[in-house]
């Protein structure tokens, strides 16, 4: 039989002929010689599958490593299963907590917060060596409720037979087993042990960080201390624990018990209380340039209004202002590797003026603001002739913000810095972490079609572009920011689940992002959904994304 196969993301399709049942990692092995990486899943027919899977008929293979966020999650899946493994054969069993993304890994905890000595750290790393070095099958097994229910218990992982227990519906139930070691990811799994290429293992905190290769290479571990990080996810913590919800099922039963009016209260009571906090100090430090960027979807605008209020209640009268009004001119404007015009690039924005108007403003000075007009491609003048008083702060947004290169010009000790994005805590249990990536997608998935006219599918093909300026203009400086804001709600993605999942099931087969549409409403399959949105306040961070804020148009 005929099939198309691509095997790197910038190549073109081939034609192959192979035999019927030839499964995908047999393909990947003819073809290992030629890649640049190791192959983790791919994509058949805009269907994703594990390496395990047999092709039957004549399709479209698109080969997947760690450059796709799938294949990502494939390499954690089978990275955390020799991390558990290990920790059992060496230590004995264990609660283990994998907990969030940090410092270019995964932070892990065993027993709530045990220290573990560098002589354990040591045992582990060797005996995830060892298991990686036998090349060991993953064996996927299907069982019934009531025997996934005993294999749950006997390997004591109570989150999961508490999750088995909510979903009614669910009579069948997929795991993986490696060596007799019993675990379930939702997901693909790599065939075996020997395609987790790299690792590393460092003691941090109350923890252990689990580091992954990086995207781009597949190798090159690095660590980076994300303390603020760290510190906003502790915050989290301490805010589920106040409303009792640090997995998924909590969530689930107590809005099965109608509580979802007090879950949002509180979660929105503890938001707000951050957003005061923050105005006191940037008062307090008398800090006058307040920089505000993050990721796509992260509610920079709405916390930007929010902040302001705040400023005001503590006797400021804040100046809210965008970059987007400092471009340079359209024929001035840098073009990326594709030859097109690069809006995102920092080398867009008119830097000069920029910096010279901000420090008037702090001056005193009468400024002739900028309008950028999109149409025509330039900035138009005569239309924002501002001045602030000498004490008053101007809050900037834009994912340049905590870029030095955007401000050289102004007093460092006038900035004060602000990371924001929804550093999501609620985990499906404690090995199957949910991706604030995929947090951020089911929030642009709905405001795009609310405010902008795109469709699911438009959002997902434009994903993989965000994502890449993202990495090249926001990520980078996070380690900047002064304080980190968690902009998500506990419940949000409940909410978002009735908006998303139309929007999603409209994708057909036969496009190209059905496989991705495929996924997300798998995951969204975990959550019960919320239905009394109306209880949501109208300046929630969240309005921004399904509608009704007082802060976006």
């Amino acid at each position: 039989m005929k099939i198309r196969l691509k095997i790197n993301p910038d190549s073109e399709y081939i034609e192959e002929e192979v035999k019927q049942g030839t499964t995908i990692k047999d393909l990947y092995l003819e073809h290992k010689d030629e890649l640049e990486n190791t192959v983790l899943a791919a994509k058949v027919d805009n269907r994703y599958q594990g390496l395990m899977n047999k092709l039957n008929k004549s399709c479209t293979v698109e080969f997947l490593d760690l450059r796709a966020h799938v294949g990502r999650l494939v390499y954690q899946h089978g990275m955390i299963m020799i991390y558990l493994k290990a920790i059992e054969e060496t230590l004995g069993r264990h609660k283990v907590d994998v907990q969030y993304a940090l410092s270019k890994g995964l932070y892990t905890e065993i027993d709530d917060g045990e220290e573990v000595s560098e002589s354990d750290l040591d045992k582990i790393r060797k005996k995830m060596e060892e298991i990686v070095e036998a090349d060991i099958p993953f064996e996927k097994k299907t069982a019934d409720r009531e025997q996934a229910m005993k294999q749950l218990e006997e390997a004591g992982l109570s989150e999961k037979i508490k999750l088995l227990t909510e979903a009614k519906d669910l009579k069948k139930f997929d795991y993986y087993t490696l060596e007799g070691f019993h675990n379930f990811f939702y997901g693909f799994m790599v065939p075996s042990t020997g395609y987790i290429k790299g690792f590393t293992l460092r003691t941090y905190r109350r923890g252990i960080l689990l580091a992954l290769p990086q995207e781009r290479t597949g190798s090159g571990l690095q660590y980076i201390d994300d303390r603020k990080l760290y510190g906003a996810f502790i915050e989290t913590q301490r805010w589920q624990k106040l409303l009792g919800i640090p997995f998924v099922t909590d969530l689930n039963i107590k809005l099965k018990k109608g509580e979802e009016k007090e879950i949002i209260q509180l979660s929105e009571a503890l938001q707000e209380q951050r957003i005061i906090e923050l105005a006191q100090r940037i008062v307090a430090e008398k800090r006058r340039i307040i920089l505000i960027s993050g990721p796509s979807s992260s509610g920079k605008t709405t916390f930007a209004r929010r902040l302001c209020i705040q400023l005001k209640v503590n006797g400021k009268n804040p100046l809210y202002l965008g970059t987007d009004d400092y471009f340079v001119e359209r024929e001035d404007t840098p073009l990326n590797e594709k030859g097109e015009r690069d809006y995102e690039c920092l080398e867009a924005v008119d830097i000069e003026l920029f910096n010279k108007d901000m420090n008037d403003l702090l001056e005193g000075k009468e400024v002739d603001l900028p309008t950028f007009d999109f149409i025509e491609g330039k900035k138009t003048f005569g239309e924002r002739i501002t001045s602030i008083r000498r004490e008053d702060p101007i809050v900037i947004e834009g994912i340049h913000a905590l870029n030095g290169k955007l401000t050289p010009s102004i007093d460092d000790n006038e900035k004060f810095k602000i990371y924001i994005s929804p550093l999501t805590q609620l985990n499906i249990d404690d090995h199957n972490r949910i991706s604030i990536t995929d947090s951020r997608m089911l929030r642009r998935i709905v405001r795009d079609y609310q405010f902008r006219g795109h469709s699911a599918k438009d959002t997902i093909k434009a994903w993989p572009q965000v994502r890449a300026g993202e990495n090249k203009n926001v990520f980078p400086y996070n380690g900047e920011a002064d304080v980190f804001m968690n902009s998500m709600h506990v419940y949000e993605i409940g909410v978002l689940k009735k908006y998303a999942k139309p929007l999603l099931e409209a994708i057909t087969p036969e496009d190209e992002e059905y496989a991705e549409a495929q996924r997300l409403l798998q995951f969204l399959n975990f959550f019960r959904e919320l239905e009394h949105d109306e209880y949501i306040v109208n300046n929630s961070l969240l309005r921004e994304f399904i509608g009704g804020s007082i802060f976006v148009d």
